[in-house]
């Protein structure tokens, strides 16, 4: 469905899209970087408003979120497009390829929220969400309107404009982001965008609502040492309870390098922990990914892939009173 977008200014005959930082100038009829904002007779028009590509119901840690509301279920949905062009992707098929759609309407998808039983709400994500970003924002307001217990959830690449950011921020109960390295080259050459606007979201969003990072670990390219130092050290600056999501890389889209070693995964896991309290390892079968009080390593919560068992019933460890930070 075409409707109007947020965030533009006209210069002329030609128009530019705000909504993230590529602030793409569109000639008429021309699309900009993420493929679905256009310029149609000199009005910002989005192709993807309301187009589901994909609903599930999926375990909150799937997403991944490790400290909000462990063991619950979330409505999970996607569109297509994407603003930036990683050519390790991994949702590929819906983030660069138009797909088969289907069209629902704001009212039809909050029905779909409130009809599942154990949903805590709905988690948009699989493609990036915020270039869908008029749909969720009419979404995420209504449901807090309807009912306000209901959690909306955001998983993304936080290449925002932080203007567009903080007009969506109060109705964000949660977001994963990922940060996929701390060099400026990566950001450039592998991912099609650039490092500091991620950096500024992560901290606007920081204090603001639950907040996880991911960074895909590529053999090679961004898993060493000093790399997951600066971002364990730039995370930990920020809050060192913010959980962060070690990534292993497998080969996928246009990228053909070798999976991430294990034992790099292993080590960087380590180096992570000097500065974070808690740090998970993912795409690893066999880890442990369990939860232990910082403070004196007593299990909060046993994790076996997607499934978990909490063993606290607020925010403080059984064992010292220590305040475990995990939204329960």
């Amino acid at each position: 469905m075409l409707k109007e977008g947020f965030f533009y200014k006209k210069y002329g005959d030609k128009l530019q899209c705000n909504l993230c930082p590529h602030n793409c100038v569109l000639d008429n009829g021309q699309k900009g970087i993420c493929s679905v904002r256009v310029n149609e007779d000199n009005i910002l028009k989005t192709i993807n408003y309301g187009e589901i590509t994909a609903m599930a119901m999926d375990p909150i840690e799937k997403k991944p979120l490790y400290h909000f509301y462990p063991g619950s279920n979330i409505l999970s949905v996607g569109s297509f497009g994407c603003n930036l062009s990683c050519s390790f992707c991994q949702n590929y098929s819906i983030a660069h390829y138009r797909v088969k759609s289907k069209y629902m309407t704001v009212k039809n998808l909050i029905d779909n929220i409130l009809e599942h039983k154990n949903n805590i709400g709905i988690a948009f994500t699989y493609n990036e969400p915020t270039i869908s970003y008029e749909y969720i924002y009419e979404v995420s307001k209504e449901v807090k309107s309807t009912n306000p217990d209901m959690k909306v959830v955001l998983i993304t690449n936080g290449y925002m404009e932080i203007e567009s950011l903080r007009r969506l921020l109060p109705y964000i109960d949660a977001m994963n982001i990922d940060l996929k390295s701390f060099q400026k080259d990566y950001y450039k050459k592998v991912c099609g965008g650039n490092l500091n606007p991620v950096l500024k979201v992560i901290e606007e969003v920081s204090g603001q609502c639950h907040l996880e990072i991911t960074t895909l670990l590529v053999n090679g390219l961004n898993d060493s040492k000093d790399e997951v130092e600066k971002i364990a050290s730039f995370i930990s600056n920020l809050d060192k309870n913010i959980p962060l999501h070690l990534s292993r890389y497998f080969p996928t889209y246009k990228m053909n390098r070798p999976p991430t070693k294990i034992d790099v995964m292993m080590k960087n896991r380590n180096i992570a922990k000097k500065f974070l309290n808690y740090v998970y390892l993912g795409n690893i079968s066999g880890v442990d990914n369990s939860t232990y009080c910082p403070k004196c390593g007593e299990l909060i919560i046993k994790r076996n892939y997607y499934s978990s068992k909490t063993y606290i019933i607020d925010n403080k460890c059984p064992s010292c009173n220590n305040d475990i930070k995990i939204v329960i």
